[in-house]
């Protein structure tokens, strides 16, 4: 399908810009979601050259855009995250009109991706079995808390509670403190990845049927996946996992140090790189110790390993040892801000940094996608749109009669 013409895209200025065609483009998404895992898994779609519709409320728009500080200008710099690429349009949907024009978008898409509360979608009239009869190529992608079933259907669906729930915040801190959660809303953006992996599978079954499905995704399924080996060592050897700070269960050394100046981290998963990392502390007979020999060795003596390391590490700075064990091709890298995260990033070569174009001339700074695709790379076309920024062209197009 094809969406509104645009205009007054960066990229329609001047000569067109020489570049291959994204592997998305000509998909249109209709984007009822808010806050972070749908909006996230759009704005994936929408790198990988998708049309993205951004449906809003009127006047108040996606929850997120007030969820300040810190702002850039007038923008929540949480909002500005996950909403590049797009376009917006304000509907009220409890306008009768609004709501007409709603459904022309779901009728229009190729896919569409909401998060309303249970029921809600049906009420609409935007759920998937409604709108299948009318559009039988649409894929309609729907993100929950906990599900569908009765007793999930009341529950709010929050990052932070899912971490709860989940086990996440039970395996999280250090062994003698509290559970705690991650720095970021993980599981929204674990579960926004799966969306988007989902939608992108039934796109290209739709390729070969020419049918749509229905994709769902709840915060608690993706959060549970995202234990990967701790769910493992539960469900294959009955063994529930608890928090060990910065350790690793199956693998030492794989955790923090205390140089002469700050932390640094050590991820030693081979006894090869074991004996490199002992040759470079001075302590080569640690290799050859039968209480280190084996990584089982290790993890079984894990106390008795970092009393071993510790005052070695403690007499130079972190960057000394980083340097010197990066130099044998041992794992190790500083306990870096997110300041000195994009430095290093940077430095690597992977620039991580890219302008997101406003109309008026400026820019807005986002992460670049880590999809590095060599022919059909991902595009940034746009900076994430102020509330009904594409109003006009977008409901015009829905007032047109569909061709």
């Amino acid at each position: 399908m094809s969406g509104p013409d645009v205009t007054g895209r960066p990229d329609d200025v001047g000569p067109p810009q020489q570049r291959a065609t994204p592997p998305l483009d000509g998909i249109v998404v209709a984007d009822f979601s808010r806050v972070l895992a749908g909006p996230l898994a759009t704005m994936i779609l929408a790198d990988l050259g998708a049309d993205v519709i951004k449906v809003e409320r009127p006047g108040v728009g996606d929850d997120t855009r007030s969820w300040g500080p810190p702002w850039r200008g007038d923008d929540s710099t949480y909002s500005l995250a996950m909403n590049r690429n797009k376009r917006s349009v304000t509907l009220d949907l409890s306008d009768p009109d609004d709501l007409v024009l709603a459904r022309r978008l779901a009728e229009r898409a190729d896919v569409l991706v909401e998060n309303f509360r249970p029921g809600n979608a049906a009420r609409f009239g935007l759920d998937h079995d409604s709108l299948s009869a009318r559009n039988p190529g649409l894929i309609s992608a729907s993100v929950s808390g906990f599900g569908t079933g009765e007793d999930a259907a009341a529950l709010g669906g929050y990052d932070f509670l899912i971490q709860a729930v989940s086990g996440l915040m039970s395996i999280t801190g250090d062994a003698d403190g509290e559970p705690t959660k991650v720095g970021v809303a993980l599981v929204d953006v674990v579960c926004g990845l799966y969306t988007a992996i989902g939608i992108q599978g039934a796109l290209a079954e739709r390729a070969r049927s020419g049918q749509g499905q229905q994709v769902h995704v709840s915060l608690m399924g993706a959060s549970l996946a995202s234990l990967v080996n701790q769910a493992s060592a539960f469900l294959g050897a009955g063994v529930v996992p608890g928090r060990m700070g910065n350790r690793h269960p199956s693998i030492a050394p794989y955790e923090t140090f205390q140089a002469a100046d700050r932390p640094f981290a050590i991820a030693v998963g081979s006894d090869r790189l074991f004996a490199l990392l002992a040759g470079e502390l001075g302590l080569s007979e640690l290799a050859d110790d039968p209480r280190f020999a084996t990584n089982a060795d290790r993890v079984a003596n894990r106390d008795g390993l970092v009393t071993a390391m510790a005052p070695v590490l403690a007499t130079q700075p972190a960057g000394h040892w980083v340097e010197r064990l990066r130099a044998r091709g041992v794992p190790a890298g500083l306990v870096n801000t997110v300041a000195e995260a994009f430095d290093e990033a940077a430095a690597l070569g992977l620039d991580p940094i890219v302008e997101a174009p406003r109309r008026d001339g400026g820019s807005v700074p986002t992460v670049r996608s880590p999809i590095d695709l060599s022919r059909t790379p991902t595009v940034v076309d746009r900076a994430p749109p102020d509330l009904g920024e594409h109003d006009d062209e977008v409901r015009g197009w829905l007032e047109e009669p569909h061709r």
